[in-house]
């Protein structure tokens, strides 16, 4: 398929808008760097977050540029035309580096970011200057995520054409992998550090949360930004492009050329909005940070809603009848694209709208959820444990209801027809998504206001006044974290959604392909859709049984990590008695290296079980049954990434309404125990909940890159299912043989431990 000289115009001018964004990002960024940088001593602790920051993230790259550069000459194996296989592993690489990039300029800016905050906070308009210093922050980010995306997509289609969803599948697989692994690999290094600077330090030396004392408090900022602002960016921009390559793919299927540039008008319109989202969060006197956000993000919102519907209403014809070359069956459809279009888009928006709401309510320090879990600390650890754990399960049930009921809106808008209703999703998702730049404005609002408040903290060089200031604006970062999460839990499900469309399509592409039949009633088995074909099934069960391999994977990594860290900063106090009386500075720069050695480890095991689980349930079963593992993937991811990710939450801001009076307040019996449920929520809200998001995207992937190669070796008279069991039995290896590695690693940590403690007793 060609694109006319229209569409070329057109999408010419979104690569413009762009690189537009990005000059955007550049001036944002130049009036952050702007701020003051407060005293010495803030200097000095900020440049040990950078350095911790950065050298983290450059060992991180090495070693995914090993597992990039794999990958990408994989990618080649794949049947197809050798250009697009060329162009395909091009752009997987191009979209690992831009993924990587927004991941490192997340980082970078917000460890520079995070002592202005600080600074800011003492001044006269404290409260308004660091909020906005913060937002812009974040503005950057956004604004970078939006550009790179577009600028990428926009140069797939000029350079392909009508082949463009083919290459841009590496795009999206490049970033949703990188992001995968920035996920997991940031999330182990906070929480680790979080985890053991807090159980040492709050529980058993009773000092404050970021008192320099702790040899563990550096790693922990240093957490923040690896793991919050690396890994978030990282996600979100792969969320971007992994929905742009949806629905291109599925656009292409039902609108012809129309579908395939539509989408990438909605995305562009999404830098207006970013642009202007930054542009307007502003704290109005004493009102609340998060008062100021939620407005910000509302009126883009809306904005969006209505820009993409004018762009429907001129650039798509008014009857199904006038698109070229969609799938047969909609030319007699009885509705109008623009108004279709613009309801779809519509319906993404208002999903996002709602699911902020819904987290804000179950996450947020004056919510009844949040209160209820608070007053449990007068009871203990357990009771804060559990009541925590009724929260994310309730929250669950209610955020996956809410993207149910947008998928089932958007398919009774296009009437019944599935090709149709999968473009429509894809396009509710693309409507999501315009509101990306104020969303990762949010999200990096939280780690930069939680590092300002340790900088401050650490430094003793903030007034009464500007402690208070950061102590909210730090509360209101861990509600913003939280509904970004839920947020990008929603873009996942869509994205998903629309990339199983995509496999289908795949699939019927390649099976069209096929001469001499099936070839029997088993192949013809393996072969089908059929949820009630047991084969099929089986794979629903082993798709639900990864994300929970993943989630354990991920948690009992933090759990070594964070356990190495304990033991390490026990022993700094113990050998070292002068760190608490102030006498003696703590070995910070050890915790960072062990958080880095640790984090770099436990890496490649989720990592390898979602690339090579969907090859070995393809090859080894069929395309039905990995088309059953994708359904069960998405169901239990959803509900498992948002339990998660509000558990934690809740626990977050239980621990901050005690810490600002309640129930005792701070070195209390209720604090105490609100750390305790802290703690199990970090690797809960910061590891295991987020990295889910990208690993049903990366599996998704993998599955519709490999489905030709499926068909191609399972029927017809060129199948060989010797090579098909083998590259199953392989895959297999793979999988699990990275997970007895993390076993074997987990029992030697264990006998270092006892030994550690055993030394600990006798000393």
């Amino acid at each position: 398929m060609q694109l006319g000289a229209t569409s070329i115009t057109i999408v010419t001018a979104i690569a413009v808008i762009g690189l537009a964004a990005l000059v955007v990002a550049a001036v944002l960024r130049r009036q952050v760097l702007a701020a003051g940088e407060g005293t010495a001593s803030m200097q000095e602790i900020a440049r040990a977050v950078q350095e911790g920051a950065s050298a983290f993230l450059s060992r991180q790259f090495r070693t995914l540029a090993v597992f990039a550069a794999v990958v990408c000459a994989l990618l080649f194996l794949l049947p197809g035309d050798s250009g697009i296989k060329i162009g395909r592993s091009v752009f997987f690489l191009v979209g690992a580096g831009f993924s990587a990039a927004i991941g490192f300029l997340g980082m970078w800016l917000a460890t520079r970011a995070n002592l202005r905050v600080a600074a800011a906070a003492s001044g006269p308009d404290g409260r308004a200057e660091g909020a906005r210093i913060a937002f812009r922050t974040g503005g950057v980010v956004g604004m970078a995520v939006v550009g790179l995306g577009l600028v990428g997509a926009s140069l797939v289609v000029l350079l392909y054409r009508g082949e463009a969803p083919a290459v841009l599948e590496g795009f999206g697989f490049g970033a949703a992998l990188l992001a995968m692994f920035m996920r997991v690999g940031g999330g182990i290094f906070t929480k680790a550090a979080d985890v053991g600077a807090d159980l040492v330090g709050k529980v058993e030396q009773g000092i404050p949360e970021d008192d320099p004392r702790n040899p563990a408090t550096i790693a922990d900022n240093v957490g923040d930004n690896v793991g919050d602002c690396a890994g978030m960016a990282a996600d979100l921009f792969e969320s971007y492009a992994v929905m742009l390559v949806a629905a291109l793919i599925l656009g292409r299927a039902a609108f012809g050329e129309e579908g395939m540039v539509f989408p990438l008008i909605v995305t562009a319109v999404g830098a207006l909005v970013a642009a202007l989202g930054v542009a307007i969060t502003r704290v109005r006197g004493a009102e609340s940070g998060l008062a100021a956000i939620n407005r910000g993000f509302y009126v883009s919102a809306l904005v969006g809603v209505l820009l993409a519907s004018a762009a429907a209403y001129v650039y798509l014809p008014a009857t199904f009848a006038e698109l070229p070359g969609g799938t047969t069956g909609l030319e007699g459809h009885a509705g109008d694209p623009r108004l279709v279009a613009s309801l779809a888009v519509l319906i993404g928006v208002v999903l996002a709208g709602v699911i902020l709401w819904v987290t804000g309510y179950f996450t947020g320090t004056t919510s009844k959820p949040t209160l209820h879990v608070a007053r449990t600390t007068l009871t203990g650890p357990a009771t804060v444990v559990l009541s925590g754990i009724g929260v994310g399960f309730e929250s669950a049930v209610y955020t996956t209801g809410i993207i149910a009921a947008a998928i089932c809106g958007v398919f009774l808008l296009a009437g019944g027809s599935v090709p149709l209703a999968l473009f429509l999703i894809a396009l509710a998702g693309c409507g999501l998504l315009t509101t990306v730049g104020v969303i990762v404005a949010m999200d990096t609002f939280g780690p930069v206001s939680d590092n300002a408040q340790g900088i401050a903290e650490m430094s003793g060089d903030v007034t009464p006044e500007g402690a208070q200031i950061l102590t909210d604006l730090d509360a209101v970062g861990n509600t913003t974290k939280a509904v970004t999460k839920g947020i990008a839990i929603a873009t996942a499900v869509l994205a998903a959604t629309a990339l199983f469309g995509s496999y289908a399509d795949a699939v019927r592409t390649a099976l069209d392909e096929i001469s001499g039949g099936l070839g029997g009633d088993l192949v013809e088995a393996m072969m089908s859709y059929d949820i009630i074909n047991p084969i099929t099934l089986v794979g629903v069960i082993l798709g639900g049984a990864t994300v929970f391999l993943f989630s354990g994977l991920a948690i009992d990594a933090v759990t070594r990590a964070a356990g190495a860290i304990v033991f390490e900063v026990r022993r700094q106090f113990r050998d070292n008695p002068g760190i608490m009386t102030g006498e003696v500075r703590p070995e910070y720069a050890r915790v960072v290296d062990m958080c880095t050695r640790d984090s770099l480890r436990e890496l490649a095991t989720p990592g390898l079980l979602a690339a090579f689980a969907p090859i070995a349930v393809g090859f080894g079963l069929g395309v039905g049954p990995l088309a059953g593992f994708l359904a069960g993937t998405i169901a239990t991811g959803v509900l498992m990434a948002v339990f998660l990710s509000n558990s934690g939450g809740t626990w977050d801001n239980a621990k901050k309404i005690i810490e600002d009076g309640s129930y005792g307040g701070k070195g209390s019996p209720a604090h105490a125990a609100a750390v305790i449920g802290d703690t199990v929520g970090d690797p809960f809200k910061d590891t295991a909940g987020p990295a889910i998001n990208p690993l049903i995207k990366v599996m998704n992937l993998v599955s519709v890159l490999i489905a030709p190669a499926i068909v191609a070796v399972s029927v017809g008279e060129d199948a060989n299912h010797t090579l098909r069991l083998t590259i199953a039995l392989v895959a297999t290896a793979i999988a699990f043989g990275a997970v007895i590695a993390s076993r074997l690693r987990a029992a030697k940590v264990d006998r270092e431990g006892r030994l550690e403690h055993e030394a600990q007793l006798v000393g």
